[in-house]
């Protein structure tokens, strides 16, 4: 994912452990876009895109 944080994965776990919120706004053969939301109110903060093997996988198991 393009973003501050190097493991895309990291990124979605630490999100749920923080009390955010994400969801899956877009997702192709190659690529993943999720939406990075706010624990309070839900307003989203960061759309990042990754078309790595990882956090596509995690964002199908996690829907």
């Amino acid at each position: 994912m393009r973003c501050a944080m190097t493991d895309p994965v990291d990124v979605l776990r630490r999100r749920e452990e923080h009390g955010g919120a994400w969801r899956v706004v877009a997702r192709t053969d190659s690529e993943v876009t999720v939406s990075l939301c706010r624990c309070d109110g839900g307003e989203e903060t960061e759309r990042p895109v990754s078309g790595d093997p990882a956090p596509r996988a995690f964002a199908a198991a996690h829907r």
